[in-house]
This record gives structure tokens, C-alpha cells and sequence, in this order.
């Protein structure tokens, strides 16, 4: 509790404000590309501390939001085989695709289990030898390296009844397709601290240069947040566009190099469909040639391209921080996180879910949200 209170510390939030005030002289619009950031800042009322003059606005920081609904159609499709297991984490459950969710396959009998780690679905792999089990594998390149030791070892021990169903996808190609949207306003962004622990942060520097915006590796807690926005502020102010490390504590230049070898001897770099987005170029993750024997899609067909669902939810404008969630007129009415119309709603990590939970129903008459 010691060491996490004091990255909370009023006082020192209340510095960090000021400096923040004190530096800024002109409008500015940063974006956090982390669903843990976004719920920090609303939590926290992080942005009820800045300037007006500095806005945050929430990216496609949830890999459980933008997973496409076709990916889940074909989890619902495998989990429906009595012969299989489908094994996911919790927050699949609920989200939908184009006819239903997870949670109501198993409600209809099918045999889906929560998991807590990829390598809980390999123990319930050998203990089914007569079952299929599937692992459904989603997230960013966080979740990577642990999914990618659970094909390593499956491989390894001979496991002939594991499979992955892979939707993982990559931040810097999703902040590129940001950046080069017809109605941009992202002038600086707050990377993600767990991917950079993974990955490092070279491969900022292209876009940073390319695009000239600042790019602050950025911690969770309160203080890292406020601070993110102050080096990047300083960095506008100043006419600098660089990649800056705030979550040095963390995060190391060239990243977590074991964690980034497995993950490139068990996959390879695929174009993905994010959900609100649309298609990104080399922007997934799929299993390499080598470890195609433990590909889902190989086993039971291959997932089915899909179209881009449309209604009243508002959730791919939010993804790509066109919209906050209070400007959505379902908010907290039609939309709640019992009765969600959108993923964004659904996901625990999800900027709806975190207004609701911390904000309630009120949120969209707040004077500023983030």
C-alpha cells in the first residue's frame, strides 16, 4: 500500500496541476491509449485538475472493445461443438457479436469456462485429453507473451487438444490510422506503460517524427498520469515533438527482450479489423507457420469476414476519441453496464463502463469530461 499510496498523493497532484497551468499558453488535445489510464482519470477526477486549455480525450485503448464482432461470432460458433471447451477471460463473456454473446452460449450448454491465465487452459487441456479446448486469445501486446508461452508449451508437452483462437492487436498501427483520420485533433499522446514494459518504445520514435507529436510513456496512478500530461504539454509548448519515458520505473527503451522473443518464435504480424476502427494494416497478431497446429481457425474454419455493426451506440466514435461517452444520448438511460448497447459499455476497461461506474448516470452534464 506504501509504495502505490504515494503515487496518489493529493498534495503532489495538486503541484503537478499547477505546473501544468503554469506552462500552458494555448489549447491542446492529448489522448491516453490505455483503458487502466482512462479509468485512473476518471476515477480520480484527473481531468477536473487541468486547464481548461488541455483536453484528454480516450483512444482504442481497450483490446476487448475493439475486438471484431466476427471473432466472437466464431467463438460462440466453436463453444457451440460439444466436443470443445472454450476457455476466455471474464470480460469476453458479455460482448457481443452480430447474434448473440458468450455468456448466452453457455447459457444454451455450451461449455465455456472464465480463466485467469492462458496457461489455466492448457491444465484443463490435460486434464480433457478426450476434449478440445480452446483458448480464446485476446488483448494487446501485454497479453502476448503469456498466450504465446501457452502454444510454446502446448507444443512442447505434445498437446494435441489445444488451440487459440488469436484476435491479439498492435497500439502503434492504431495510432498511426488516428493520426492520419480525415478529422485528427490528437496533437500529443500518453503511451501506454504495460505494452511499452513489453515492447519498449523505439518504435514511437517513426511516428512521433513523422506525425510531430509528442509521445510520453506513461505510468497508471495518478501522479504518473499528471505528470504524462505535463511532459507532453511542455513538449507543445516548447516546439518539441519527441518520445519521452515517464514510466522509467517500468519501462526500459528496448523493453522486455525474453517477453518479445517468444512472442516473435510463436507469431506473426497479420492485418486486423479493430471494432469502430475498421481495418489496419499489420496492425494483429496471428500464430506463426510453425505453430499452426494450435490455430483454432485451422481446425474449425476460418473466421468469416464481417461488416461494421451500426445502431445507436456511439462506441467506434469513442474508440477513435471523436466522442466521450457523456455525448452519447443512450448514456446511463438505454445504455447501461446491466442493459449495454456497445462493447465500450461492456468491457471493464471500457470508457463508458468507467464514467458510468465513477461518474454515474449524471455524467453527461458534467461541465468538462476526459
Amino acid at each position: 500500500m506504501k509504495y502505490r499510496d504515494e503515487y496518489r498523493d493529493p498534495e503532489a497532484a495538486h503541484a503537478l496541476a499547477e505546473a501544468i497551468a503554469k506552462v500552458t499558453t494555448r489549447p491542446w488535445t492529448l489522448m491516453e491509449v490505455c483503458g487502466g489510464q482512462t479509468h485512473a482519470i476518471v476515477r480520480y477526477g484527473i481531468d477536473a485538475l487541468l486547464p481548461e486549455d488541455v483536453t484528454l480525450v480516450h483512444g482504442p485503448g481497450c483490446p476487448v472493445c475493439v475486438t471484431p464482432a466476427e471473432y466472437i461470432d466464431k467463438a460462440i460458433e466453436i463453444a457451440g461443438r460439444p466436443e470443445v471447451i472454450l476457455c476466455s477471460f471474464g470480460d469476453m463473456l458479455r460482448v457481443a457479436g452480430t447474434g448473440g454473446d458468450l455468456l448466452g452460449a453457455k447459457a444454451r450448454g455450451a461449455d465455456v469456462r472464465v480463466v485467469y491465465s492462458p496457461l489455466d487452459a492448457l491444465t484443463i487441456a490435460r486434464e480433457n485429453p478426450d476434449r478440445e479446448v480452446v483458448f480464446f486469445a485476446v488483448g494487446f501486446e501485454t497479453t502476448a507473451p503469456a498466450n504465446a508461452m501457452a502454444a510454446y508449451q502446448a507444443k512442447r508437452e505434445g498437446l494435441t487438444n489445444f488451440s487459440m483462437l488469436v484476435s491479439h492487436v498492435l497500439v502503434p498501427p492504431a495510432m498511426r490510422t488516428i493520426l492520419d483520420g480525415p478529422g485528427n485533433r490528437i496533437q500529443g499522446f500518453l503511451a501506454a506503460g504495460h505494452v511499452c514494459t513489453v515492447m519498449g518504445f523505439e518504435e514511437y520514435f517513426p511516428i512521433s517524427e513523422q506525425y510531430r507529436v509528442p509521445i510520453v510513456v506513461t505510468g497508471f496512478e495518478p501522479l504518473d498520469i499528471l505528470e504524462g500530461v505535463y511532459m507532453t504539454v511542455r513538449q507543445l509548448e516548447e516546439g518539441r515533438a519527441e518520445v519521452e519515458n515517464q514510466y522509467a520505473r517500468s519501462v526500459r527503451r528496448d523493453g522486455n527482450r525474453p517477453a518479445q522473443d517468444i512472442m516473435a518464435k510463436v507469431f506473426r504480424v497479420t492485418p486486423r479489423r479493430w471494432r469502430g476502427i475498421g481495418d489496419i494494416a499489420e496492425s494483429g497478431l496471428g500464430l506463426s507457420e510453425a505453430y499452426a497446429d494450435f490455430d483454432a481457425e485451422q481446425r474449425f474454419g476460418a473466421v468469416a469476414n464481417g461488416s461494421e455493426q451500426t445502431g445507436e451506440c456511439i462506441s467506434g466514435l469513442v474508440l477513435r476519441g471523436e466522442k466521450k461517452p457523456p455525448e452519447c444520448p443512450a448514456f446511463g438511460t438505454r445504455c447501461t453496464p446491466e442493459h449495454p448497447l456497445g462493447v465500450t459499455m461492456v468491457s471493464s476497461e471500457g470508457a463508458c463502463a468507467a464514467y458510468y461506474r465513477y461518474r454515474g448516470r449524471q455524467a453527461g452534464t458534467m461541465r468538462k469530461a476526459s
